[in-house]
């Protein structure tokens, strides 16, 4: 017996499946609809091996991650997001998205047997204990992508998509993309925007959109490969409906829309520019209110601050809103508090105040996607900035007139 037969024989068996006879396997895209957790929203993927005549069913699945490893939350924000390849019963895959009520697709592609053959090598290959890990990342290298990059290497040619396939998605980036999926969870999206830099803001290419399992499958549907002859020949052969679930998720907590990020921070900043007038007319500081805004620009700017100069994350550096939110930000809040600090106060907001005020007018510049729930709190920030300004000076002049 081969020695990857023999893999597969020890897969099979640990899973309580047949073993493997000499046949030619049948390999499928398994595509399961999304689901109502936040990292579920794009779908998942897998692939579908099968030997029919010895009974042998599984499914291949680079998506697995283990909360229980060791600073587990901590290298994931770093940006270690080690993933890993399993295998599982073909049965078993497909119950646990029939519990969850998602629909599940499968698509037969049409290799020739040698190349059935050698994607089976290569999985068996990624299954061993040395090599199941990888580096994942969330648009590069995930469930999706390996599994393009694994059937291009068993065809031993690029997988061609057809441009029609992709209607309506000209000209998106990773950022438009993500939005697409996220549409109905506004606060996932604000979290990204503000995490990820203009690393994904570029323009995609067809392949590059097939990072999301779910356009993955509606990019294989019209794919092609070339086979022996040189000439084009449809990848998928059929397609079957495994599970008819919800294709789109049901959302565990709708976001009503005087909840979204957009409303909460526009009642933020006209809670801030209240503040600020009343602030202006008695000429008082609000110590209490810049204390509290800019430590929680401060925290934030921490976040950011770590994602640039630390994390591995992709594409979290460059990202301009480090303008806005850095560690910096702290100074507003501690500088009220302090009595004898003469001048320094106000050449910090006079510098904030002018960086915020370059961000927003330069920001197309920059190439970044831009959340609009941001610009209210940006102008909140501004104004405290201005408001310092104001009333810094009107005491001065005060102060000399007496």
């Amino acid at each position: 017996m081969r020695f990857s037969h023999f893999l597969i024989a020890l897969i099979c068996s640990i899973s309580g499946i047949p073993e493997l006879a000499a046949e030619v396997p049948r390999i499928s895209l398994i595509t399961c609809h999304a689901g109502p957790e936040i990292y579920e929203l794009c779908g998942h993927s897998g692939i579908h091996v099968q030997y029919p005549e010895s009974g042998i069913d599984y499914v291949v699945n680079y998506g697995l991650f283990d909360f229980e490893s060791p600073n587990f939350v901590y290298r994931f924000v770093k940006g270690e997001t080690d993933y890993m390849v399993g295998a599982h019963s073909y049965q078993a895959f497909i119950d646990s998205y029939r519990r969850q009520g998602r629909k599940v697709e499968e698509q037969h592609l049409a290799l020739a047997p040698d190349q059935a053959e050698r994607l089976v090598i290569f999985l068996e290959e990624n299954l061993k204990p040395e090599n199941r890990v990888y580096r994942y990342n969330y648009v590069l290298d995930n469930c999706a992508t390996r599994c393009i990059d694994i059937i291009e290497k068993a065809i031993g040619d690029t997988i061609t998509f057809d441009p029609g396939s992709a209607e309506g998605t000209e000209g998106w980036s990773f950022r438009d993309e993500m939005r697409h999926y996220h549409r109905n969870y506004p606060w996932y999206q604000f979290g990204i925007d503000l995490a990820l830099g203009s690393g994904i803001d570029h323009r995609i290419t067809i392949r590059e959109k097939s990072f999301a399992p779910e356009m993955m499958a509606r990019l294989f549907a019209h794919a092609a490969i070339t086979d022996s002859t040189g000439t084009l020949t449809p990848l998928v052969s059929g397609t079957d409906v495994i599970y008819n679930g919800a294709e789109y998720p049901a959302i565990k907590d709708p976001t009503p829309w005087y909840l979204s990020p957009a409303s909460v921070c526009w009642v933020i900043f006209l809670i801030i520019a209240g503040i600020s007038i009343r602030n202006i007319r008695n000429r008082h500081q609000g110590r209490m209110t810049d204390t509290v805004l800019f430590s929680l620009f401060g925290l934030a700017g921490c976040l950011i601050f770590f994602l640039v100069v630390v994390s591995e994350h992709y594409a979290t550096s460059p990202n301009w809103l480090i303008v806005w939110l850095n560690p910096l930000c702290f100074c507003g809040a501690i500088f009220p508090w302090i009595r004898k600090n003469g001048n320094i106060p106000e050449y910090y907001h006079i510098l904030n105040f002018v960086a915020l005020f370059l961000l927003l007018a330069l920001w197309r510049l920059t190439g970044q996607g831009f959340n609009w729930a941001f610009l209210p709190l940006i102008l909140s920030d501004m104004m405290r900035s201005a408001t310092y300004i104001y009333i810094k000076r009107t005491c001065s002049k005060i102060k000399n007139i007496a």
